[in-house]
């Protein structure tokens, strides 16, 4: 290894993942919570999926974004954190190059991919809230899959650049990346080549997407709280603005820790190097932990199908 940190790598079969640079005592300590939360991340959204699977009633357009959600949270934290947990228990660092390609798409792809859901999520609460009556021709069975169509494809197009950029890179200043896992910044910044395409097009496609989500949320909520404020009266508004509540929580839980990783890992960099680690770890495993339980505490008809469900495993 120590050669690898003095000369050149061309073409590196493999790369190290270091896990928390200067924090290498304490991995087996920092594998308890980050296994804790990756436990409740599949058990909470297993069960969502579960939920809405067996319970007709729940076959509509919100919990099928709900099981899109899910979904991507499964995938997103599962392309991280095993590997994780192998470099802090075994120290099993070695990751091959085609997989380590393979897990930076999956982390852009699906973090894409759960920011358009929360998109599709706004349209659904903006047509129930803005035109109840028409909730159900508007946003249909047909249309419910062209809009998820369609945000997979937008995470899969969009994604796929990432590994290819990185690819084009065949000279890098060692094959040992101070991280837990294939970030592309800690990849690229590893290469010996000119790397502004690719760095531009992850800034680009971080600010663009998240922006122009964003954007589209906020005319959604727009709309909406402008229809709450018309309500009659204040139980009817607080009755209807409740119906977003989850949708809202699950978006800052997401939004928040997502912009502080970004801006972070461009601009902070007087900030120790385990601290980038950390709070990109964070992100990618605090939303796939917190979702399904904001969901099931915050939505009455998933509660209820849960209560039941343990009710009947009771008797």
């Amino acid at each position: 290894m120590s050669a690898s940190n003095t000369t050149n790598v061309t073409n590196p079969s493999i790369f190290i993942l270091l896990g928390i640079p200067g924090l290498e005592e304490a991995h087996v300590w920092i594998s308890i919570p980050f296994c804790a939360m990756y436990v409740i991340a599949l058990l909470g959204n297993f069960t969502i999926l579960f939920i809405v699977k067996r319970e007709p009633s729940l076959h509509e357009p919100m919990y099928y974004f709900l099981c899109m959600l899910a979904s991507t949270d499964l995938v997103l934290s599962t392309s991280v954190v095993p590997k994780t947990l192998s470099i802090f228990w075994f120290n099993s660092r070695e990751i091959d190059f085609g997989a380590c390609l393979t897990q930076l798409y999956f982390i852009h792809c699906f973090i894409v991919m759960e920011t358009g859901i929360f998109v599709a999520m706004a349209l659904d609460r903006y047509v129930a809230i803005c035109h109840p009556l028409r909730h159900s021709t508007i946003l249909a069975n047909p249309v419910v899959a062209k809009v998820g169509l369609a945000v997979v494809l937008r995470s899969v197009i969009l994604g796929l650049p990432f590994p290819f950029l990185v690819r084009r890179c065949s000279d890098y200043r060692t094959n040992v990346i101070p991280h837990t896992y294939c970030e592309q910044i800690a990849v690229v910044t590893l290469a010996c080549a000119d790397t502004h395409v690719s760095r531009h097009y992850g800034l680009s496609v971080t600010f663009l997407e998240t922006g122009m989500d964003v954007f589209l949320i906020t005319v959604s909520y727009t709309q909406i709280l402008r229809a709450i404020f018309s309500l009659p009266t204040k139980d009817a508004r607080l009755k209807t603005f409740g119906t977003c509540g989850a949708h809202l929580c699950a978006m800052l839980t997401f939004y928040i820790p997502g912009l502080f990783s970004v801006l972070m890992q461009r601009f902070g960099h007087n900030v120790v190097p385990h601290f980038h680690v950390l709070m990109a770890n964070v992100y990618l495993l605090v939303p796939p932990m917190l979702n399904p339980i904001i969901y099931g505490v915050r939505t009455r008809q998933i509660r209820n199908r849960l209560l039941q469900l343990c009710t009947q495993k009771g008797t």
